[in-house]
């Protein structure tokens, strides 16, 4: 049967690493120990780089992840309008603790669902707040997230903001205006990138904003512009010559 264009596309380290949210020392790692972790062998090159077609390296995350997803599919199993909390988020999907559902919404915009109930909670002097999701919400999210081959992504229904080049360059700009002046198509892979240190120049903020989860990190518009310049010859300078 003939590949479809999409099987047949040849990826590299760092598009794998921004479509499935690891790193590129990640995806070398699983490589050179494929013997025993069972990843795909290349397909070819680009220059010095190594490629590997697209739809071999979907199913091997598909696999990968199969066996959590059917565990965690049936400790959800349930009402699935249940309310649970973090914890009980975190462990109906496998995480050790609700540290990893922390994580997700503080550094991740996007990826993992907004709760479906927040709770004010606690006193004038000591509040605090909880925050509960469906069961479905939870379980939706398991189906379709992204690192299991799937390409839907959770963040694509949030359009990124219309953020001009041209304003004051001291002006403090969050993840999705810093997404969107990057070129990023969601907030999604602009947090993957960040993250694995493909924006060097952003890996220090230069203040904070309030958000809907309290201070969020941003950067004026003069550093995501340094960092938007440096991206494009860095691309320049590894894309192939024509003529």
């Amino acid at each position: 049967m003939p590949s479809s264009p999409d099987r047949a596309r040849l990826v590299g380290t760092s598009e794998i690493g921004e479509e499935f949210g690891v790193s590129t020392g990640t995806v070398t790692l699983w490589y050179n120990n494929r013997e025993t972790t069972g990843f795909p062998d290349t397909a070819g090159s680009k220059g010095r780089a190594r490629q590997w077609e697209h739809g071999a390296v979907s199913d091997w995350f598909a696999a990968r992840e199969k066996p959590r997803l059917q565990e965690a599919g049936a400790a959800i199993a349930g009402d699935p309008d249940e309310l649970l909390n973090a914890t009980q988020v975190a462990k109906v999907l496998g995480y050790k603790n609700a540290n990893q559902i922390t994580n997700y919404l503080r550094d991740r915009p996007g990826y993992f669902p907004e709760p479906d109930v927040v709770d004010e909670l606690g006193t004038a002097d000591r509040p605090w707040t909880r925050k509960q999701w469906r069961r479905s919400t939870v379980t939706g999210w398991a189906a379709t997230r992204r690192g299991k081959g799937n390409r839907h992504d959770l963040a694509g229904g949030t359009p990124l903001p219309e953020v001009p080049r041209e304003g004051d360059p001291d002006e403090l700009l969050a993840a999705p205006a810093a997404a969107a002046l990057l070129g990023y198509k969601n907030v999604t892979s602009f947090s993957s990138a960040l993250s694995q240190g493909i924006l060097p120049l952003l890996k220090e903020k230069d203040g904070t904003l309030p958000g809907a989860r309290g201070q969020r990190p941003a950067w004026t518009r003069r550093r995501i512009l340094d960092q938007a310049h440096e991206r494009a010859n860095r691309r320049s300078r590894t894309s192939p010559h024509t003529g």
